[in-house]
């Protein structure tokens, strides 16, 4: 039996959904989508600088944890980036902080 993912703490929901190339209509683009923890590990590694223990604990996950949703988030963005695919934001196991 799999056990339940433990829902992820996130500072706030990203302002945009949705990340496209220019001048290629969706309907013709292949999708990547990005869990709101994946966009959450992001935020705090690369905007707010933390440390991947503190991020994690922001999170409320363990480091090597923080370590495998950061490492999946940076492949889909390379993947989505380099394959001229959209990015879709949604989804995950979290919770928002209070």
């Amino acid at each position: 039996m799999v056990r339940p993912l433990k829902p992820r703490c996130i500072g706030a929901d990203p302002t945009a959904t949705y990340f496209k190339p220019r001048g290629i209509p969706l309907r013709n683009l292949e999708q990547i989508t990005l869990t709101l923890d994946e966009v959450e590990a992001l935020r705090l590694k690369y905007l707010a600088e933390l440390e991947q223990t503190q991020a994690a604990a922001k999170m409320g996950v363990s480091q090597s944890t923080f370590q495998r949703i950061l490492a999946m988030a940076n492949k889909k963005v390379a993947d989505a980036l380099l394959g001229g695919k959209a990015i879709r934001i949604e989804g995950g196991t979290v919770r928002k902080k209070k």
